[in-house]
């Protein structure tokens, strides 16, 4: 492992538990130990760049076949053997015991959701847009005559960190759905279905900012979605870091 990749490492760590704390004085500090650690990385990647010549209109290589045929047949795996929509006793039981996690990736972020809070995986077609809606929001798009709401993830987890470059890079490929909303989270790959305890994950203790969040899976280093908290904000037309208040869970 390179020295840079240490650096992301670092980046993305911290970046993940600034996610957790809500003390705006901890948080500052976070933050800008994630500049410090990002712009460490950025001349990293400029002094790698600059000892290995490379011609500048050198396209972003596409995904091996390979890669792309496993991503396809673990979505058309989860699309024919659907999780069953959960209960609110099977949701509290997810807290509680072992419990099976789809982990995806986003512009450099892995995010991971429970198999009972999924409500299917579809490759992303073209979307309709809507006018008066946040930035967040890419459209609607068809599939056998439903109508999913589309959502930047990027846009919508890290808005403090998308531009116009950061949007260009994108790659969406597939639809992550939260139950049974009507709401898809785009992504651009599949990684793979976890089984996981308690133990691995460093759960959310309190309400506050990102709800949506319920913990960070320690090894691997991701964010765990709580998907009926999502749900209700995207439903809000709320943003990423909102705070929480009182209500029913939505799915």
């Amino acid at each position: 492992m390179t020295k840079g990749q240490f650096a992301n490492e670092g980046v993305m760590e911290d970046y993940l538990d600034a996610l957790l704390t809500d003390d705006p004085v901890i948080e500052n500090v976070q933050k800008q130990s994630v500049a410090r650690l990002l712009e460490q990385a950025k001349l990293e990647e400029v002094t790698r760049v600059a000892e290995k010549p490379v011609s500048l209109a050198e396209p972003k290589p596409a995904p091996p076949e390979s890669d792309l045929e496993e991503q396809d047949a673990l979505a058309e795996k989860i699309q024919q053997n659907p999780p069953a929509l959960p209960t609110q006793q099977e949701q509290a039981e997810y807290r509680q015991g072992s419990f099976q996690a789809l982990f995806f990736k986003v512009a450099g972020l892995t995010l991971a959701v429970p198999l009972t809070e999924l409500g299917g995986i579809h490759k992303q077609d073209k979307t309709s847009a809507l006018i008066g809606k946040p930035d967040w929001f890419t459209g609607v798009m068809l599939h056998r005559e439903e109508k999913l709401n589309v959502v930047d993830t990027a846009q919508w987890v890290m808005p403090e960190k998308y531009d116009e470059t950061l949007a260009e890079s994108l790659n969406y490929q597939y639809l992550i759905m939260l139950g049974d909303s009507g709401w898809g989270l785009s992504c651009e790959s599949l990684v793979n279905t976890v089984k996981l305890e308690q133990d691995d994950v460093k759960w959310r203790e309190h309400h506050g900012k990102r709800p949506w969040l319920a913990g960070l899976v320690k090894e691997k280093m991701c964010a765990l979605i709580d998907a009926s908290q999502l749900v209700y904000m995207l439903e809000q037309g709320l943003n990423s870091n909102d705070e929480d208040d009182a209500r029913e869970p939505v799915l």
